[in-house]
Parts: C-alpha cells; sequence; structure tokens
C-alpha cells in the first residue's frame, strides 16, 4: 500500500544463482537451436520485437535479436531427476539465460559473443522451459548456437498419464479422489501433495485422512509399474469441512481508510464510510522503530485534517459498522511502516501493543501490510514449510498467538506485493542469490493458511511477472489479474527449491486494485477489472489465458487503495463494482 505512488521495479532484482552438479551425456534437445531456420521456429517469444538476423551471429547465417525484457522460451521433454546442462552464445545489451523455476545466469554488456553455461537437474518432473530475456528498459540483445544437453523424457515401458483426478467426498479430516485409468501396464498408482506420498492404491480412487478442519490441499497422482513412475496427472485441489464463518458476505469490498493522513485525497470520517464496504483497513499502525515491534497507531492531527472527528465518534462509528456487519480492522505496515520482528521480544511486543490498539477500539482483527524491508528470507533457508529465518519465524508466531488470543471470528488479512508472493515461482530470496525479498511472504500464509480470512495481493506497483503460462505479466490490464489470482488458486512450485505452494481457497483470495490513476501505478478499468473477475468466477473472458485452478465461484471479492481516493474520484471504484459483486452467483 502507498502514501504516494512508488513503482516496485522487478527486473533489476531478478538473479538466480546457477546449481552445480554432475552433467548427463546426451544430445541438444532443442529445436531450431541455432536459429538456422531463418525463423523463430520451435521458439515462443514474448517479445513483440523478436527475430532472427543475419549479422552479427556466433555461427552459421542467423541468430535472434529481441529487445529489453522480451523473452524467448522452448519447452522440452526431459526425465525426472536427471542433470542437464545449458549454454548459449550471447552478445549486445545485458541478457540472461535460464530454466523457469530453477536455475538461471546472465551476461552484462558485451561487444562480443560470450558463452553463458549452467547445469541444472529436474525434479519429478518431464518437461523444462529454456528462456532468453533482457534486462527491462535495456534495448536488444542477441544470442545464438542454444544448447540444453541431456537424454530426452520418457521411459519406455511405464504406464501413461492417469486421468485427472477429481473429489468425491470431503469432510472435516479427509479427502476422497478418483481418476481415470493408465493405459499399460499398471501395477498401482501414487496420490502426491506437492512430493510427498499420501496414498497407493492398486485402484482408481483413494481416501487421503487424517487432514485438519478446513484446510486446503493440492493432489496429483501417477501411475507405476516396474519400468517405472508415469508423468504426473494435472491438480486438483479440495478444502475439508469445519470452516468458520467470517460473517462476512460472499463476494466481499474491501478499502483502506487512510486514518492517520490524508495523503493529498482528504480525510473520510469513518461515520462517512458508504455501506458498500464490506472490510474497512485503518492505515497505519507503525512501529517506533523499525525492530522495537512496539505499533502504535495515531489518529489524523487536525492540523493535517480538519475535519477528523474526535476518538469518541471514532469509535461509536466503528461500533455502527460492525453492527451492520462490517469487519474493521487495524492495518500494520504501509509504504513507511518497516517492521522487522528480529527477537523473541521484539516478538512478544508486537503481540501486546497490537492487542491494545485492537482492544482499545474494538477492532474486529489485523491486516499485515508489510511492504519494502519488513520481510526477507537468510540465506540457505529454502524450504517455504519449515522457515528458520527470525523475522519470518516471529512473525508467524506473533499472528498464531493473536489468532488464539481472539479466537475463531478473528479476522486475519494480507496485503503483500507481488514481488513477495508471485515472483517466488521464479525466485526464492533463501537460495542466497538475487534479492532475499522475493518470495518471503509465502511462509507466512502457508503458515496461516487455516486462519487466513482474505488474501489480497496488490496488483499494481509491480514489474512484470511470471505467471503458470510460464509467460511474463504486465499490469494494468484483465490478464495481470487473471493470471496472478490464478497462481493463488493452482498453487505453485516454488523458484528453485522443488516444493510446490498449495493453492488457498477462493473464499480467501481478493483481487487488490488502485482505486484511480492516482492511487497507485497499474490502474486497472472496471470493465477490465470486471472482465478478469468474469474469467476466473465463470470461465468466461480468459482470451488467451487457461485457467490451471479452475474457476472460482466463492472468489472473495475485490480489495482497493483506498477508499479517500475512491471518494476523491466521485467513488467510481465503489459504484462500478459493488453491484458487480452483487450480480456474481
Amino acid at each position: 500500500m502507498r502514501r504516494s505512488r512508488l513503482s516496485v521495479t522487478l527486473a533489476a532484482c531478478l538473479l538466480a544463482l546457477a546449481g552445480l552438479s554432475p552433467r548427463a551425456e546426451a544430445a541438444n534437445l532443442l529445436d531450431n537451436p541455432g536459429f538456422e531456420a531463418g525463423s523463430l521456429s520451435g521458439w515462443t517469444c514474448s517479445s513483440p520485437g523478436a527475430s532472427v538476423v543475419t549479422s552479427p551471429v556466433h555461427s552459421g547465417g542467423y541468430a535472434l535479436a529481441a529487445s529489453d525484457y522480451g523473452q524467448c522460451s522452448q519447452t522440452v521433454s526431459v526425465q525426472p531427476n536427471t542433470t542437464y546442462t545449458v549454454s548459449a552464445w550471447v552478445r549486445g545489451n545485458p541478457v540472461y539465460l535460464g530454466i523457469t523455476g530453477g536455475a538461471s545466469t546472465w551476461s552484462g554488456n558485451q561487444s562480443a559473443y560470450n558463452q553463458l553455461t549452467l547445469t541444472f537437474t529436474t525434479a519429478n518432473q518431464t518437461s523444462a522451459q529454456l528462456y532468453l530475456h533482457g534486462w527491462y528498459g535495456a534495448g536488444t540483445y542477441y544470442a545464438d548456437d542454444v544448447v540444453l544437453d541431456g537424454p530426452g523424457g520418457g521411459t519406455p515401458g511405464t504406464p501413461s498419464t492417469p486421468g485427472a483426478p477429481r473429489t468425491t467426498a470431503v469432510s472435516y479430516s479427509s479427502v476422497g479422489l478418483s481418476w481415470g485409468a493408465s493405459t499399460g501396464t499398471v501395477a498401482g498408482y501414487r496420490v502426491y501433495e506437492g512430493n510427498a506420498v499420501v496414498a497407493t492404491v492398486t485402484g482408481t480412487s483413494a481416501t487421503v485422512s487424517g487432514l485438519a478442519a478446513c484446510s486446503t490441499h493440492s493432489y496429483v497422482v501417477a501411475s507405476y509399474n516396474s519400468a517405472g513412475e508415469s508423468p504426473r496427472s494435472s491438480a486438483v485441489s479440495a478444502t475439508t469441512t469445519g470452516c468458520v464463518d467470517t460473517g462476512l458476505p460472499k463476494h466481499a469490498l474491501v478499502g483502506y481508510l487512510h486514518a492517520s493522513f490524508a495523503n493529498g485525497s482528504g480525510y473520510v470520517r469513518m461515520a462517512d464510510v458508504p455501506a458498500a464496504w464490506d472490510i474497512v483497513d485503518l492505515a497505519f499502525g507503525e512501529p517506533t522503530s523499525v525492530t522495537s515491534g512496539d505499533i502504535r497507531f495515531t489518529r489524523c492531527p487536525v492540523t493535517e485534517c480538519p475535519n477528523v472527528e474526535s476518538d469518541a465518534d471514532f469509535v461509536a462509528a466503528i461500533k455502527a459498522k460492525q453492527a451492520q456487519g462490517k469487519k474493521v480492522l487495524i492495518s500494520i505496515g504501509g509504504q513507511n511502516g518497516q517492521v522487522q520482528l528480529t527477537t523473541t521480544a521484539a516478538r512478544d511486543k508486537f503481540v501486546s501493543s497490537v492487542s491494545a490498539i485492537i482492544d482499545k477500539y474494538g477492532l474486529n482483527g489485523l491486516d499485515i501490510d508489510f511492504e519494502g524491508h519488513s520481510l526477507s528470507l537468510n540465506p540457505g533457508d529454502t524450504d517455504f514449510r519449515n522457515p528458520t529465518t527470525p523475522v519470518i519465524v516471529n512473525l508467524i508466531s506473533a499472528l498464531k498467538t493473536l489468532k488464539a488470543k481472539y479466537g475463531t471470528g478473528f479476522v486475519l488479512t494480507m496485503a503483500p506485493e507481488t514481488f513477495f508472493v508471485q515472483v517466488g515461482y521464479q525466485f526464492y530470496g533463501g537460495s542466497g542469490a538475487g534479492d532475499a525479498r522475493t518470495g518471503a511472504y509465502l511462509p507466512v500464509i502457508h503458515a496461516l493458511r487455516d486462519s487466513l480470512t482474505v488474501l489480497h495481493v496488490q496488483d499494481y506497483n509491480s514489474g512484470p511477472v511470471m505467471g503458470l503460462d510460464n509467460q511474463y505479466h504486465t499490469m494494468g490490464g484483465p490478464e495481470f489479474h487473471i493470471a496472478m489470482t490464478d497462481m493463488l488458486k493452482a498453487g505453485f512450485t516454488v523458484a528453485n527449491t522443488g516444493q510446490f505452494f498449495p493453492g488457498l481457497r477462493p473464499d480467501q483470495i481478493a483481487i487488490g486494485l488502485p482505486a484511480a490513476v492516482s492511487a497507485g501505478n497499474g490502474y486497472t478499468s472496471p470493465a477490465d477489472v470486471q472482465t478478469a473477475v468474469n474469467c476466473l468466477v465463470k470461465g468466461t473472458g480468459c482470451g488467451s489465458y487457461t485457467l490451471r485452478g479452475g474457476t472460482s465461484p466463492a472468489l472473495r471479492g475485490l480489495m482497493t487503495w483506498s477508499i479517500n481516493w475512491d471518494r476523491y474520484y466521485n467513488w467510481e471504484f465503489q459504484n462500478s463494482h459493488e453491484p458487480f459483486l452483487n450480480g456474481l452467483p
């Protein structure tokens, strides 16, 4: 969330470290690796300026030329748990060579061709995508003689991929599954959650038991015989029963209220917030110092907000909103409120100080809007399921303590930027290379997923982000919101860790948007927002994008920064989207 416009420049932070492991012997698996077809045949290029050129070339008659952040990629069949070597000759402006979700390397400005090389080892996968792309805004790069060296995919004699799994029965502690049979000789089937086998059966159905109530899980199925295991099926997600009713409507409108500053948009009294807003986030509670954990909420001074109401009127207005079924939360952080819980003492102070704010104003819960350098991962902290970085561990502990203190009705929301969530698909900070903040919210979201009411990632102030289609998506249009939200629903493999981040329930997901052009970079027109929501909820109007997580009829709704900016622009966001959300199935 921003008090003023601030763009997060993604490209300058996207560096990853190439892993080292033994080389596999085989031939180049790429089609048209030297572009000698005289075309981009075999390659998929996102840059409209990508082309083959006759000069400069490394060898032969042609090479690739692409501009700026343009990406050219190629997907090939590979074998699981196998090491491959990748190389390319490059020159010109900075250029990256990498494997999507895996290792990458890069070269700076070069007047002559130089060779980039790396190795990577597959996990339990049967395909891999090699890519080349440039540096944001840097200009044209050239590439030639690209190699992906290793054994081709497919193990002779293994069964075919099982049919897509579906849920058959769901209880508070179990999920029933069934799927289509594989062809060929089949000894049995393994059901995976991430890389863990959770059931092994001889038929085409299974029940996974011992699950927590109101918890979301994602499963794939593979068949096997004496020759090996088939490729894994597509994923299916399911949520066990036992979820607590938060009192929110099926589709909600969430807005931030500038309660401690005006930000050029003017102060809005709590009593004047329209009834359209189902969750009102008070911006912001901020720490006395970055590492103190001592959070203070100071209401806007009269000198900045001449129409500010008294504390008594403010509290009375909050109670009136709650009597209408609305939820009012304190939001912690924002652009200026850096919070680093580096010690257990800071963690405990965070709990006590946040509790004091909640109790003083009679609030329904808490919103975590940590930005900047609040969250990052220490080198070597690569398992989002078991984080070791103190600022992450202490935040998780603090939030669990607050949830336990206030009970099942406690509303917990989070508003991370894409850099801290979806970018974790391509880069994860704990790998020790690049920006340590990439994906840093993932362990927090995962640890609190059974207590999390709504996650509304900020789909603005963002650089281009790679989606599950392995293409870069740029903010401002419906496709960006579709791709970013689909990642939250479907889940995704976390960079080169080999671990799968399970998707959230649709009722836990909302789309974060700026209310107006002055509120943040990435403003999206109401028509384009509604196109994105119709795709996600109904599966219509998705354009060229295919939903990996399926439709989400229970998608929670929309969040905006901010109510104040929406009022400043004559309530365009509220008036456009409240009736639209109410009209959804």
